[in-house]
């Protein structure tokens, strides 16, 4: 019988474009992160395996989610998680989002507009920033701020993976609307380089996603944990960074990732800032106002 593990990349945490579970987060909390990573990790190698066929994939997923609720062992990779969960008393929610992320991956390659792609970060990104916030024990009313953050973070990457992400799954997250109003098919995704009008479209995403980091903005200063703090600081300084870069650079011809040093830097720069923000104008009241745009 075929598992999530017989399909496995072989990508690790490392291998990700933004920090996970990096050293400022408390050691305490890193375990549980990493559960949560390897299953999501998982998950996602079944929905991209390259010879699985889609109703392969979604038993694959299904099985994820019975070992994970306890209905089966089947799955290795999810009980780690399952045990957290146990542990920490915390729903296993999250990951159910991930895993309808992952199922409509598998049903679904296109994307019609904004409020889709927004509504598909909230399945296959914010849940991730809402785990992480629940390990720490943040209440929810930094979610929102948090979702924003998260659904740019995944904005960020489908703007850096759109040419392998049409050439090897024939998956395109563009949104289609956009496109369409740049005379541009999705067979432009295949080309070397990108012409003006596609240019334009990933300059206007950036924007967009430039709008998202602007409301995830607070987050830093209303989380209680200043190790966590430090780490969204960072994270949203390389997004930050990144989201420059996109509005000038052709992801299909061009680098639009940071390397090692260059995304210490940031990320050290990003932390800097926020800290001297707490020490000398503390933290900031949470907001429960909605966090993403919708249209």
């Amino acid at each position: 019988m075929t598992t999530s593990a017989d399909v496995a990349s072989g990508k690790t945490h490392t291998d990700e474009n933004f920090p996970v579970a990096s050293h400022l987060i408390a050691a305490r909390h890193r375990p549980a992160i990493m559960a949560f990573y390897h299953f999501v990790r998982a998950a996602d190698d079944v929905a991209d395996h390259a010879t699985l066929t889609p109703d392969q994939k979604i038993a694959l997923l299904d099985a994820m989610e019975a070992s994970l609720l306890g209905r089966t062992d089947s799955e290795a990779v999810a009980l780690p998680l399952r045990r957290v969960l146990a542990e920490r008393r915390l729903s296993p929610k999250h990951a159910q989002d991930l895993l309808a992320a992952f199922r409509l991956d598998v049903v679904k390659s296109r994307t019609a507009n904004w409020a889709e792609l927004i509504h598909y970060c909230s399945l296959s990104a914010m849940p991730v920033g809402r785990f992480v916030l629940d390990v720490h024990g943040e209440g929810e009313t930094t979610w929102p701020a948090s979702d924003a953050i998260c659904a740019a973070l995944q904005i960020i990457n489908h703007l850096q993976d759109c040419g392998k992400d049409y050439r090897d799954l024939d998956r395109v997250y563009i949104p289609q609307d956009m496109l369409a109003a740049a005379g541009l098919r999705d067979d432009a995704l295949a080309k070397p380089t990108a012409s003006v009008a596609l240019m334009e479209c990933f300059r206007d995403l950036a924007v967009r996603t430039d709008a998202l980091l602007d409301e995830g903005e607070p987050l830093p200063r209303m989380i209680g944990d200043f190790r966590l703090s430090m780490e969204i600081a960072s994270i949203a300084a390389l997004a930050r960074r990144l989201t420059t870069i996109l509005k000038t650079h052709d992801p299909l011809s061009q680098k639009v990732h940071l390397g090692k040093s260059a995304m210490l830097g940031v990320a050290l720069a990003g932390c800097a800032s926020v800290a001297l923000k707490r020490w000398t104008g503390g933290s900031i009241k949470p907001t429960t106002r909605p966090g993403v745009q919708r249209s």
